[in-house]
């Protein structure tokens, strides 16, 4: 008697309760098998620019450490507080508080490290501008060099919800637009910034699912090493808030 025929006798002797139980063990080794493998994922390293002066993860511990106040009132560089705050949260047009968390000098910028013309950096978001700087700590920070992640499968994962800048610049004269504010200022444009100034093939994407915009952008850099879409991913977000309006909606 061979093998599958001998399984197959055996199974003819097994009461409907012992036939019950090995369809249960058998159905859940199919689903594990089914299953892709939950590898473990490393972070090895980080960048980051927040309120309260902080411009790398040291003064973020440090400011944790110390349990400082980070938020501020709103800096005269965005917008003129007196001229919109009112202590009543329902007057019009006006919003019912001076306060917030602001990160500071954001109009800093060397864009020819970058290989960015000045022309086109004068239409490039802050946003994008901050992007690219801590994008380059965050390697730096985890011991990487751009150059030899120049054709890897490394994914980049943002969060990205406000278009403050974007507002701003439709203020101005329309005469004075030109390509560069079409990809200065888009969101879609922002992850894929990243992956052509470094040289990666892996996944680009910018999610905005408002405040939970980072941590999605994270969790879909997991989902995509673990898939092995890519082997390395850049994952975080950004959010510059240069006017009123937002705030006043809220």
């Amino acid at each position: 008697m061979d093998d599958q025929a001998a399984f197959l006798d055996r199974i003819r002797q097994l009461s409907p309760t012992k036939l019950a139980l090995l369809a249960l063990d058998l159905q859940a080794e199919l689903e594990a098998a089914r299953s892709p493998r939950r590898t473990p994922v490393a972070v090895i390293g980080i960048g980051c620019r927040m309120p309260g002066g902080v411009a790398d993860p040291d003064a973020l511990w440090e400011l944790l450490r110390q349990g400082t106040d980070a938020i501020q009132e709103v800096p005269a560089d965005r917008w003129d507080i007196d001229a919109y705050y009112d202590p009543d949260p329902l007057a019009p047009g006006k919003m019912s508080s001076r306060w917030g968390g602001f990160v500071g000098d954001v109009a800093s910028f060397d864009p020819q490290f970058f290989g960015i013309a000045p022309r086109e950096a004068a239409s490039l978001d802050p946003q994008q501008r901050l992007l690219l700087e801590v994008a380059w700590e965050t390697l730096e920070h985890a011991g990487r060099s751009a150059d030899s992640l120049n054709g890897s499968s490394t994914g980049v994962f943002l969060g990205l919800a406000s278009s403050d800048y974007f507002q701003k610049l439709m203020r101005g004269d329309t005469r004075e637009f030109d390509a560069y504010l079409a990809t200065g200022v888009s969101h879609s444009v922002a992850a894929g910034r990243l992956s052509y100034l470094f040289g990666f093939n892996g996944p680009a994407v910018t999610v905005d699912t408002a405040c939970s915009s980072s941590l999605l952008a994270v969790h879909l850099a997991c989902q995509s090493l673990q898939a092995r879409e890519c082997n390395l991913a850049l994952a975080g977000g950004v959010n510059v808030i240069l006017l009123p309006e937002a705030t006043i909606a809220m």
